[in-house]
């Protein structure tokens, strides 16, 4: 989904998405990175855009090789859908606003289970407007919802 919003002069595009899930096929994960860059492309790179949404993918807590794009305050271990990610964000200029800020895993922390604390819903936004996002933190709202807050 995609959404322009105008506050006062300025002009946001926003993008939320949920990607495949780990288990799909190769194909399905593919066919949804390309209408995800289909619809980026069409945002002239001059605007101001910001990408969140559940991406099923663990950048994991360390930058190793992505530090254009993770400031190294991520969860966990990298995996592939992670790496997809990081290489769409390394692609686009964009940073991944969650691995910006030190917090607390409570704060960091997106989906909890009896047998799994995962991160995996994020906040991307241009390289050029990462001053607008001053902190990033997962509010927890009631159990078993996910929410990510930014100011």
């Amino acid at each position: 989904m995609t959404i322009k919003l105008v506050v006062g002069e300025c002009t946001l595009n926003v993008i939320s998405t949920y990607a495949p899930q780990s288990g799909l096929d190769e194909e399905i994960k593919s066919c949804f990175w390309e209408g995800l860059d289909e619809i980026v492309h069409s945002i002239p790179p001059a605007k101001r855009l910001f990408i969140e949404g559940d991406f099923n993918g663990h950048i994991g807590s360390s930058a190793g090789g992505y530090t254009e794009v993770h400031d190294g305050f991520g969860f966990g271990e990298r995996n592939g859908g992670g790496t997809s990610l990081l290489d769409f964000a390394k692609a686009f200029e964009l940073v991944i606003a969650n691995s910006s800020f030190p917090k607390w895993e409570e704060h960091l922390v997106t989906f909890k289970s009896s047998v799994a604390r995962t991160l995996i819903d994020y906040l991307l936004l241009r390289r050029c407007d990462r001053r607008l996002c001053e902190d990033c933190k997962v509010i927890p709202v009631r159990p078993l919802q996910r929410s990510i807050g930014f100011w």
